[in-house]
């Protein structure tokens, strides 16, 4: 995540209050990088991961270095919000760096992901879907309200999907040169998405009616 203009609007994320991230922190602030340079990065490592994935079903170790990629996609995620807020860096532009990067880093990892399983309509499903959740959580946003995280396939939840499929497809491609589990995974995540966007519109929904 980026540069957030509301604290209270932020992702709860235990792993921001860890002693390694704060470590991680004023290494950044050490340098003159940026929250948005951070949130430039990670849609980086998230193309490179994506490569991974398309060329995983020909060198089954890059679902290995796919899995690291979505991990380390998470991590400048989580960096970019902490030198901005924490570190005093934050930028005009950061509401976009807030959302623009997650929404493309989401979506090429969904879509390789697809590509991997050979089933690429799933991976853009998921992927449209994965953007919808973000769209009615901003839009409850916009109607005044706090924005809604709820899972069970929030951003966090669908890259630890994402990231335990890639491990089980490296040890089934090894073992039985399948990939059900890509096939597995997307549809939970698929599933799970579109359950999450009708939580958070009946979510939203409640307070609305509530407050009038």
């Amino acid at each position: 995540m980026g540069t957030e203009p509301d604290l209270a609007n932020r992702r709860p994320l235990k792993s921001r209050g860890t002693s390694w991230a704060s470590a991680a922190t004023r290494l950044l602030l050490k340098t003159r990088i940026s929250a948005n340079q951070v949130s430039g990065i990670g849609v980086v490592i998230s193309l490179l991961g994506a490569w991974a994935f398309v060329e995983a079903p020909y060198r089954p170790w890059l679902y290995l270095a796919g899995a690291l990629a979505i991990q380390l996609r998470l991590l400048c995620n989580m960096l970019d919000g902490l030198v901005a807020v924490e570190g005093g860096r934050k930028s005009a532009y950061g509401p976009l760096y807030n959302e623009v990067p997650d929404r493309i880093e989401d979506s090429v990892f969904l879509a390789a992901f697809g590509y991997a399983a050979g089933l690429l309509w799933l991976g853009l499903t998921a992927a449209l879907l994965a953007a919808i959740t973000a769209y009615v959580r901003a839009l409850g946003g916009t109607f005044g309200l706090p924005q809604d995280f709820r899972g069970p396939m929030a951003k966090p939840h669908r890259m630890a999907a994402l990231t335990l499929g890639s491990i089980a497809a490296f040890v089934e491609a090894l073992w039985q040169g399948t990939h059900w589990a890509l096939v597995v995974t997307l549809a939970l995540i698929t599933a799970g998405t579109a359950f999450t966007i009708v939580r958070r519109v009946l979510g939203i929904a409640r307070q609305l009616k509530a407050a009038a």
